[in-house]
């Protein structure tokens, strides 16, 4: 039947960013299809309502949720993230997504290289290395799921934000490259590109007037999305629906690349 094909039911998926906003909603939507989640979460977040509300929410759908601390930021951390899932997932991971993210806002000319290394090194070398370590998991079982999260930044540059274009940039070809080697070994590789979502990290043009009001005359849905118009598009790239889905930056974005 068709819709067996978006269960999720005895799989194990890892979430990145899973406290709030589009991660949150992510991992929820996973849960709902049926997956165990694991999720990982910044160490100070970990004491935070939002990410108490978040595992709540997904213990609430009887399935099993794990968590591990993790600051992103921290490479050499990092690269111990997948070896502890497997640990705590009866050694299989069969989908991960990496949603996590930061943002600095600063004209060209004066944006820190600080601010620069702390973007890169969550926005894209973090997802590298997940990426790479689900696939030396995923290649030799012949069957996974890699989902990382782009922006429309991966396709324009954007404005005073140039870690995060070059950044988002980067996932959108390392997207395309990591799907043409592991396509042919069952392990499909895909991007979510978000247009103008209601979350914290967009917080500043939120507050700002003029901006707000150019960006909404130019969405063709009429209004910005919501973490929750992610839930479809993330259980279809983790499921047996989107088998044939290779390499591909999807975007849900109110109809803002079509403009």
């Amino acid at each position: 039947m068709a819709l067996d094909l978006f269960s999720l039911r005895g799989k194990n998926a890892l979430v990145t960013g899973a406290s709030r906003g589009i991660g949150r909603s992510v991992a929820i939507a996973l849960a709902q299809a049926g997956a165990n989640i694991c999720l990982v979460l910044r160490p100070s977040t970990l004491s935070e309502s939002k990410a108490d509300s978040t595992e709540q929410a997904l213990r609430a759908l009887n399935v099993k949720v794990t968590t591990i601390a993790c600051n992103l930021q921290d490479l050499e951390a990092v690269k111990h993230i997948f070896p502890k899932a497997l640990e705590l997932m009866d050694g299989n991971i069969h989908v991960l997504v990496n949603c996590a993210g930061i943002q600095r806002r600063s004209p060209a000319i004066e944006f820190s290289e600080k601010d620069w290394d702390d973007v890169i090194a969550i926005n894209l070398k973090s997802v590298w290395l997940l990426a790479q370590a689900a696939g030396q998991h995923m290649v030799p079982l012949k069957r996974g799921k890699i989902i990382s999260f782009a922006s429309l930044q991966s396709f324009q540059g954007g404005l005073t934000i140039p870690a995060y274009a070059a950044a988002k940039g980067g996932i959108g070809s390392l997207t395309k490259a990591l799907s043409n080697e592991w396509s042919k070994e069952g392990v499909n590789v895909n991007a979510i590109v978000p247009g103008y979502i209601t979350t914290d990290m967009n917080e500043a043009l939120l507050n700002n007037p003029t901006r707000l009001a150019q960006l909404n005359d130019r969405i063709p849905a009429g209004r910005w999305g919501t973490p929750d118009d992610f839930a479809g598009p993330v259980v279809f790239l983790a499921s047996d629906a989107s088998n044939y889905v290779c390499g591909e930056l999807l975007t849900v974005d109110g109809g803002w690349m079509g403009r």
